[in-house]
């Protein structure tokens, strides 16, 4: 899922912004008691313009679908930039809200959480970058420690203990290294190394002969890296001799793309993703309503809106305290269960896919609750 992940500033520039940030007037959504911020950015340059358009309409869409709902959604746009984020916080607390939802980028959550912290307002971003997270900053996102800890989870119930692992020498390899290395340990597994490469062909067979001394200890081989990266580690590993029938080769969220699909090497490779059936209602009744396809993340607005109606319908003055936001139950969403951590982190149920015939399929379906021991 790419559009998940590139979560940088340089996908979402938005206008120049001198000294004073002011916020655009936008028409808010829904007109109940009970004020939620959504901050996007609705001028940001590109696909940063485009998702914010498309989630925004989800939105609309969840208050469409819920019974009554008593909530107005207090729109601001972040223009993609950090201080746009800042001030749009800034907003939509001085307009009552209880609850701010967004931005989606990382460097415009750092900043706006900085506001809602210190007026001890919660808030639910959609940023993939676990760094950003923290006690009152919830991440509504698709973060890929969740698909490492599913694989690895997965991988141990089939005997699969001895892994190695590629990652791109970036901020998401950073942050899939550290996850291989700590779940692998909570599974009693073995990493017998986790290598990282530039993503061009010689780097990649670099780490390659960096983790060789290691092979004959493995039988779990994780790239955590979209088509081109894992070809580039893939034709590295097959030029010193490994034999991918004898080694079991997984991935992270990026795997789920026609592109890695039509891999040769990767008949029988395992990776986790989301249960689509749920988005693929989504996304029909999303067309229905505003003639075009979603984006990937507008689910996440979707959820989001959803659960604050919930909330306000099902508890009351509680409804956005830490205890309410951190049930360990969980809450259903377009994309399955997930659940949020007192550090805020996002917990997802998760399907294990099998990649056959140049597609996907499940391997073992997403549990549909917190108690069961696939998680």
């Amino acid at each position: 899922m790419p559009s998940f992940l590139n979560d940088s500033p340089q996908s979402a520039q938005g206008p120049n912004l001198d000294n004073q940030i002011e916020t655009q007037p936008l028409q808010n959504l829904g007109a109940g008691n009970v004020r939620v911020g959504l901050i996007l950015s609705l001028s940001g340059a590109g696909n940063a313009g485009v998702a914010a358009q498309s989630m925004r309409n989800a939105a609309e869409l969840a208050l469409s679908e819920f019974n009554n709902p008593n909530i107005q959604l207090i729109i601001k746009d972040d223009g993609g930039t950090a201080q746009g984020a800042q001030a749009a916080a800034q907003a939509t607390i001085s307009e009552g809200a209880e609850i701010v939802l967004g931005p989606l980028f990382s460097h415009a959550v750092a900043a706006a959480g900085q506001v809602t912290r210190t007026r001890s307002v919660p808030m639910i971003a959609f940023s993939t970058d676990s760094n950003v997270a923290a006690r009152g900053i919830y991440l509504l996102s698709f973060q890929p420690e969740n698909d490492i800890d599913r694989v690895i989870t997965f991988g141990a119930s089939r005997g699969k203990r001895g892994i190695t692992g590629f990652v791109p020498d970036n901020a998401y390899g950073n942050v899939c290294e550290a996850a291989i290395k700590q779940f692998a340990s909570a599974r009693k597994a073995n990493v017998n190394a986790v290598q990282r490469y530039n993503q061009n062909p010689t780097d990649a067979l670099s780490a390659v002969r960096r983790a060789q001394p290691g092979f004959r200890m493995t039988d779990f081989i994780i790239i955590a890296d979209g088509a081109e990266g894992t070809s580039f580690v893939l034709k590295a590993l097959a030029s010193v001799g490994v034999n991918p029938k004898r080694v079991q080769f997984a991935g992270a969220g990026l795997w789920d793309d026609q592109n890695v699909f039509s891999i040769a090497e990767l008949e029988g490779a395992w990776f986790a993703a989301p249960d689509d059936s749920g988005f693929r209602g989504f996304a029909q009744r999303y067309r229905a309503r505003f003639g075009s396809d979603p984006a990937r993340t507008a689910s996440l607005a979707y959820d989001a809106v959803s659960l604050v109606c919930q909330l306000v319908k099902t508890k009351g003055p509680s409804r956005f305290t830490e205890e309410v936001l951190t049930s360990r139950a969980g809450f259903a969403g377009v994309d399955g269960v997930f659940r949020f951590r007192n550090d805020g982190t996002c917990e997802r149920s998760l399907s294990v896919m099998e990649i056959r015939n140049r597609t996907s399929r499940v391997l073992q379906p997403a549990p549909n609750n917190f108690n069961s021991a696939a998680l």
